[in-house]
């Protein structure tokens, strides 16, 4: 019996342009059910993506605190996320819920 390679995957290596990584956040969010570290590590999928170090430098966070809050073992406060989306090129938007 032959046995099948494998490696891990990593979506950081596939979020190439910002429209990818705003739709990987919109997917996260719906999908998360109100998990803020699901949320959290989606954004730290994002950050690895365009590079952990620069969005640290951009969100005025060390790098070393950055990966903590986006490991998806910790929430990040408000401030935190609000700092990373905006390094990252993104923005945040609310909509109605229509029942």
């Amino acid at each position: 019996m032959t046995k099948t390679a494998t490696s891990p995957y990593d979506v950081a290596e596939h979020l190439r342009t910002p429209e990818e990584m705003a739709s990987y956040l919109e997917a996260s969010i719906e999908e998360a059910d109100g998990d803020a570290a699901f949320i959290a590590k989606a954004l730290g999928d994002i950050a690895r993506a365009k590079g952990m170090s620069q969005v640290a430098c951009d969100a005025g966070l060390s790098r070393e605190s950055l990966y903590k809050a986006l490991s998806g073992e910790r929430n990040p406060t408000l401030d935190t996320v609000l700092r990373v989306v905006g390094a990252l090129g993104l923005k945040l938007r609310a909509e109605a819920v229509l029942d």
